[in-house]
């Protein structure tokens, strides 16, 4: 019989096995000082394209104030409990009546973390007789969620329409032997790519299968929409959604997350998501701070309209200089370079040591091989200013990608790894 850790020692796995190379640097890297559009990493001020801070609300002072405030009149245990047995105040429901009615649903619950709120909703709505239909780029939240299911599930090509109606063929087929219903799930925004899920064209396959539709919409609320109500509001079928899910971490600049639908369906989840029944409440501080968060998205427009002559400015200009951004509908930007996992380690570290600018990189196997993916989140807390001078940046490190000189650099690391 194997020691259990053998393989552990055997094989870090495809990214771990640059940790020696990489972390503390290219992962689990340390920005430091107050959140913004520029902040310190080992020293040195960078222009900071990683914070999914889409409004800017993280270090607003309204927004500060009132999180002390709260911290001062609640401190960070109260309430104590999970929300069934002692946890639960009326503060926790004013906030998921409001969430509700903003996103144009009949009602709405709270979750502690967007992840694990997740992976606990797909788990709760389907049985092991239901078929769950769900995109191949689908979160990881989400795959850990349909990884529980003890049923039957298909993927359909991303965001491929002729791709789902054959997968609902299937599925229809099967559920009809086991007795079952269908889930389809796809994403408002997909946050590698920017691009968003095809909901309208989803919601139409209705007509013509029997199917209930879960959209993670982390990316599109508060930044689409005419309201910023998310995707589903941005393509004008919000009604069609059957379950909403979206997390304060990104445009609410927070910690928590919720689900929306009609209130028979609230009221089921809330008695039977394992991962909110048997954890503790979201703690007073967060909550008294989302609600918070949530009357500017309603009350302040401009926060999304700075954001997005950001978006428009960075994207504009970087089609403009050749940059393929894929087909990014969002305020995702995506910049696709070709080359390998030690060119990007070079190329990053020259973005930042050199020139200043601080983006996420994503490598193999996340991406496919040879593909090097330097995603960047645009807020409203950038400036014209910050545009250009990534821009410029960017045209160099292209530059110095093409004649090789980060292949030169990065020769001792290939040869070390045996890559």
């Amino acid at each position: 019989m194997k020691d259990l850790f053998e393989k552990i020692y055997r094989d870090k796995g495809p990214l771990g096995k640059w940790a020696s190379h990489a972390e503390g640097y290219f992962v689990f890297p340390k920005l430091e000082g107050q959140i913004s559009n520029r902040m310190k990493f080992q020293g040195k001020d960078v222009i900071t394209w990683s914070i999914n801070d889409y409004l800017g609300l993280a270090n607003h002072p309204e927004v500060r104030k009132v999180d002390a405030e709260a911290g001062i009149e609640y401190g960070s245990a109260y309430p104590m409990g999970a929300r069934m047995m002692s946890g639960h105040t009326s503060l926790h429901e004013q906030l998921q009546d409001e969430l509700a009615a903003f996103v144009s649903k009949e009602s709405s619950y709270l979750l502690n973390f967007g992840y694990q709120g997740m992976v606990s909703t797909i788990d709760a709505l389907v049985t092991k007789n239901d078929i769950i239909v769900y995109d191949v780029d689908a979160h990881a939240c989400i795959i850990d969620g349909v990884r529980l299911h003890m049923g039957k599930r298909f993927t359909y090509r991303h965001n491929d329409i002729e791709s789902i109606e054959k997968n609902l063929d299937r599925a229809t087929k099967m559920a009809a032997q086991t007795g079952g219903g269908i889930l389809v799930i796809t994403e408002g925004v997909f946050g590698m790519r920017g691009e968003q899920g095809r909901l309208k064209e989803i919601v139409a396959l209705k007509k013509d299968f029997n199917f209930r539709l879960l959209v993670d919409d982390a990316h599109g609320f508060g930044t689409l929409g005419k309201t910023g109500a998310g995707a589903g509001e941005e393509q004008g079928v919000q009604d069609d959604i059957d379950v909403y899910f979206a997390t304060f971490a990104k445009s609410m600049a927070g910690t928590g997350a919720f689900i929306a639908a009609d209130k028979e369906i609230i009221d089921y989840l809330k008695y039977n998501l394992r991962s909110q029944m048997f954890a503790k409440s979201l703690q007073m501080q967060l909550v008294v701070g989302a609600l918070k968060r949530l009357d500017m998205l309603r009350t302040m427009p401009e926060l999304k309209e700075n954001l997005w002559k950001i978006v428009n400015a960075l994207q504009s200009g970087l089609k403009e200089r050749g940059f393929d951004i894929g087909t990014t509908q969002s305020c995702v930007t995506p910049v696709f370079l070709q080359g390998s996992v030690p060119e990007a380690m070079a190329l990053v570290r020259d973005l930042r040591e050199n020139h200043g600018i601080f983006c996420s990189i994503v490598v193999y196997p996340v991406v496919p091989k040879g593909v090097i993916l330097l995603r960047m989140i645009p807020t409203a807390t950038h400036t014209l200013e910050d545009v250009e001078e990534t821009l410029v940046a960017f045209s160099a490190i292209r530059e110095r990608l093409k004649n090789g000189t980060y292949k030169r650099l990065s020769a001792a690391v290939v040869a070390e790894l045996g890559e």
